[in-house]
């Protein structure tokens, strides 16, 4: 194992901590505040959580036409997601390969070609280096020794599962689809769902003043749901949900979903062939270690979760349908009423997740202790972080 981010001291310390996390959950101890808190310990557990494997990076219809691009800031590093004309979708560090300057700074699409505005080198959406004006001089754009095919935009790795874009920024992670072949088993009757993304009024964000990982902590536990939830409680209660304990993923299941719309609004169609048990079942997942899934027989969601430096959260989510006439105008009040349930739903959590963070500045809080019988997705998910700190997994 190598050192942290302190002294040998500070260093067995953390070790230590990380070590009790992963004890049986009736003598664990949650993560230690460090992580929840410190500059140094946030850029060290970007490079070993985010750069060290699999994480979510944004969504493929950012880039839903061909020549789109979309920048994104992921663990401190610029890059850019990229919709090529050959229909694929692919991920580059957003940096010119001559002087380094940033390629993209904001969505938009770029026809055929990214131009570097600093000396307009110019880059076919594969990444491949195409033009260098006057690279050998006023007027000669080559030059002797200068090999302009040997010279491209450095890829990163990266897949696409459920409208998401995954990246694994250290190259060696393993394939992507063993990281969801559990949750792509549990949730095999949605298979061959087309997802459908309807546009801005399908759009939720938020800004938390929090460190990421308790909104991940927070959405995958359902204990909370009487004080933080009293209104969604009342339909779904807390001793309606069974939690989902494994090892890339967590959360819980709720036995009695009901859609919901005003009156008059139609309900939205659900996706066909489904067995019983979706009928009243939903599930809401934390796939690690930034995304949020919520899967309903008539929609489904997913939140993308990125740290700001150690003490900010973005956090967006994104619905999607399972018919494609819900994305005309008869279903568009519906779409409404169903975007503003779930923001009232997430921006409860809002509170919680804060005075969290707050608490994780006291001396008088040393991790904390778990219920053996509520928290387990919330111990799953610690001993994972834990994990990727003690470099004892692939995250």
């Amino acid at each position: 194992m190598s050192g942290f981010v302190g002294s040998p001291g500070e260093n067995q310390v953390m070790k230590d901590a990380f070590e009790q996390v992963l004890q049986p959950i009736e003598t664990a101890r949650g993560l230690p505040n460090t992580v929840y808190t410190d500059t140094a310990a946030h850029a060290e557990e970007c490079r070993r959580v985010f750069g060290g494997g699999w994480a979510c990076l944004g969504f493929a219809h950012d880039v839903r036409e061909p020549g789109d691009a979309y920048p994104v800031i992921f663990a401190g590093l610029p890059l850019v997601m990229v919709h090529g004309r050959d229909g694929e979708i692919r991920v580059f560090h957003n940096v010119c390969r001559h002087r380094g300057r940033t390629l993209v700074e904001g969505p938009e699409n770029l026809k055929t070609s990214m131009v570097c505005p600093y000396h307009s080198w110019t880059y076919a959406l594969d990444g491949q280096l195409t033009g260098t004006p006057h690279v050998g001089g006023f007027g000669k754009h080559t030059c002797e020794g200068f090999d302009k095919g040997s010279i491209r935009l450095k890829d990163v790795r990266s897949a696409i599962w459920f409208g998401m874009v995954f990246v694994d920024l250290s190259g060696t992670a393993s394939d992507f689809t063993d990281l969801v072949a559990p949750l792509e088993e549990r949730w095999k009757d949605f298979r061959d769902a087309e997802l459908i993304h309807t546009g801005a009024d399908s759009t939720i964000t938020f800004e938390l003043e929090c460190n990421w990982k308790l909104a991940i902590e927070n959405y995958c536990e359902a204990y909370h749901l009487p004080w933080v939830h009293p209104e969604l409680n009342r339909y779904s209660p807390l001793n309606r949900h069974r939690a989902i304990v494994e090892q890339g993923f967590s959360g819980q299941i709720t036995e009695c979903y009901t859609p919901s719309l005003p009156d008059g609004m139609p309900m939205f169609p659900d996706f066909p062939g489904l067995p019983e048990y979706w009928r009243e079942g939903a599930e809401y997942v934390s796939l690690f270690p930034n995304v949020l899934l919520g899967i309903h027989r008539d929609h489904f969601f997913a939140g993308l979760i990125l740290p700001d430096g150690p003490a900010r959260t973005l956090e967006r989510f994104e619905l999607f349908y399972f018919d494609a006439a819900v994305a005309g105008d008869d279903y568009a009040a519906s779409r409404a009423a169903n975007a503003q349930l779930w923001q009232a739903v997430f921006a409860e959590d809002q509170d919680a997740v804060e005075a969290m963070q707050r608490g994780r500045h006291s001396p008088g809080f040393d991790g904390g202790v778990f219920s053996p019988a509520m928290d387990g997705p919330t111990h799953v998910f610690n001993a994972w972080i834990a994990r990727a700190w003690l470099g004892s997994q692939s995250a």
